[in-house]
């Protein structure tokens, strides 16, 4: 059976890509992918043969990366961070349905809540969420209804997709949102670039983080009511009893 192995890239730099993941890619004969995230790889793994298709053709990609493995060929499929994070397992589990000799193998990624949170300090020690705020594919309606719930229980937050050139003021809607549960001095972090070129970290107040400005490549940290800042690092305390 061939197989399609659907790989967690991590943040983009090859230290962050676990073994398993450095295998699959070596072990395959075509590596498809957004054009981003294979240009991420394609330096360490030169003598693959490459196929990207541009951003919001997924379906495409998938079916090209099927059609590549039904062929007896080995194939992966790369993604940033965590394949089963808003990346691309989901969708090649659902099309596979039509390529019953073609196996899907996943190869979990550190997702950037993960390495996001680490860059930032340990904002994730406590109960957390993760909400997308793209609503591409989800009704915004929806999307309130997660954060205003996620507010009010008192989750550490954790925002994928805060803006893009059309939706520049989602994270400004967003924090309106949060702000109806949650206090104005409310610890947040913003980390840009993650593992890559131009990596860069921000905390602030949830005040601020209204007015802030991110892009995609950003992922928004809203702390719950005991995160705070230590040392010039965000921390969400678990609750050790300590001196």
């Amino acid at each position: 059976m061939s197989k399609l192995y659907v790989v967690g890239i991590g943040p983009g730099k090859v230290e962050g890509m676990t073994y398993e993941a450095a295998r699959a890619l070596e072990e395959s004969d075509v590596i498809v992918g957004y054009t981003v995230y294979v240009d991420l790889v394609k330096d360490r793994f030169p003598d693959k043969t490459f196929l990207t298709t541009p951003m919001r053709r997924e379906v495409e990609r998938v079916e090209l990366a099927l059609a590549e493995a039904a062929k007896g060929k080995t194939v992966a499929m790369v993604c940033s961070g965590d394949p089963g994070v808003y990346g691309m397992s989901g969708l090649c589990e659902e099309l596979a349905a039509k390529h019953p000799g073609v196996a899907v193998v996943t190869v979990p990624g550190v997702s950037a809540v993960l390495s996001g949170a680490a860059i930032l300090g340990a904002p994730l020690m406590h109960d957390f969420a993760v909400i997308s705020l793209s609503d591409l594919m989800t009704p915004w309606a929806t999307i309130e209804k997660r954060l205003r719930a996620a507010a009010a229980a008192d989750f550490v937050i954790c925002l994928y997709n805060p803006s893009s050139h059309k939706r520049k003021d989602y994270l400004a809607r967003a924090c309106e949102i949060v702000l109806e549960a949650a206090s104005p001095e409310t610890v947040c972090g913003v980390a840009q670039n993650i593992g890559r070129e131009g990596e860069n970290i921000r905390t602030m107040t949830l005040q601020a983080l209204r007015d802030a400005q991110v892009d995609m490549f950003s992922t928004v940290f809203i702390g719950n009511s005991q995160t705070r800042i230590i040392g010039g690092r965000m921390v969400t305390p678990r609750g050790y009893d300590h001196d």
